[in-house]
């Protein structure tokens, strides 16, 4: 592969997790004007954009993004989605990660590329799921490949809309070979398990990492169709739920289930390590940690 065939491919997929998250971001905001869920009296909420930049250790630009968040609204007591392009160098402990799960050539080049877009979204509703969505692009001189997914994070669990979600991600990802739901969903139950209480976060989703089949089109193809998943994946759950009747009960249970969410994503999550590890701007990294949480 050429310099500038990689160049141009970089550029692709840095534009369409731009795309994914215009399209994310004017969906939430039209559920948030849905008159139903305004009932108490909360306006509906809206995006504030704050760029973010990274530093190289020399000083110098390392690229950045555009982090989106809503916080208060009718829907969602805060929900962020954020998009970056960075680069660099990789730092001791990236190296030694990547180096741990195979990625070759890091110790004798550790320069990087990096974008992807990611998003965590918590209710107001406990009915309402959290859901958490991560793609990305990962280049290095000696690899390149893709990676994230996204699960499903109920407070209180509802089988049909566990089936729901299940449903549009196999959807989006047969036509790319039936084994790929499979593999995915596996790899997504492993990878969401928090291994000190003993149980998983949510109710699954898919994942994958590490991800080059050696043709970079078939592999970019399937991290779009896993990106167009989610509105009807997650969307239609919380248009359904977020004008249900809850009570201190349900919140309670909410709150508690946002302590374990909060506990992988501080102790186990890939992207939360890389993003502290590599300079990311730290407020954009820890987005994904809930408003309020409760532990018993």
């Amino acid at each position: 592969m050429t310099a500038d065939s990689m160049a141009e491919q970089k550029a692709r997929a840095s534009a369409w997790f731009g795309e994914l998250r215009d399209r994310i971001v004017a969906a939430y905001e039209g559920l948030e004007d849905g008159d139903a869920y305004g009932a108490d009296g909360i306006p509906p909420g809206r995006f504030q954009f704050r760029e973010t930049r990274r530093s190289a250790p020399d000083g110098g630009d390392a690229g950045g993004g555009l982090m989106a968040t809503l916080k208060g609204g009718r829907v969602f007591e805060k929900m962020g989605v954020g998009v970056s392009t960075v680069h660099g160098v990789l730092g001791p402990e990236a190296q030694r990660a990547m180096a741990a799960r195979g990625v070759p050539g890091v110790a004798e080049d550790p320069r990087f590329w990096a974008s992807g877009i990611s998003l965590v979204a918590h209710p107001r509703n406990p009915h309402v799921p959290a859901v958490h969505l991560n793609t990305r692009m990962f280049w290095t001189p000696a690899a390149w490949w893709f990676g994230g997914g996204t699960d499903l994070n109920p407070a209180i669990e509802y089988e049909e809309d566990t089936g729901h979600f299940h449903a549009v991600l196999r959807t989006h990802l047969d036509p790319h070979g039936p084994e790929e739901y499979p593999r995915q969903k596996a790899w997504a139950d492993e990878y969401f398990f928090v291994p000190h209480r003993g149980r998983a976060r949510g109710v699954g989703g898919i994942f994958l990492d590490d991800h080059n089949s050696g043709d970079w089109e078939r592999d970019f193809s399937m991290i779009q169709d896993i990106g167009r998943a989610f509105l009807p994946a997650w969307l239609p759950l919380a248009e359904q739920r977020a004008a249900q009747p809850w009570g201190e009960g349900d919140k309670d249970r909410q709150l508690v289930h946002r302590g374990l969410y909060a506990e992988f994503n501080l102790v186990y999550d890939r992207g939360t390590k890389f993003g502290l590890a590599s300079g990311h701007d730290a407020e954009a990294v820890l987005m994904s940690l809930p408003p309020l949480a409760k532990w018993v």
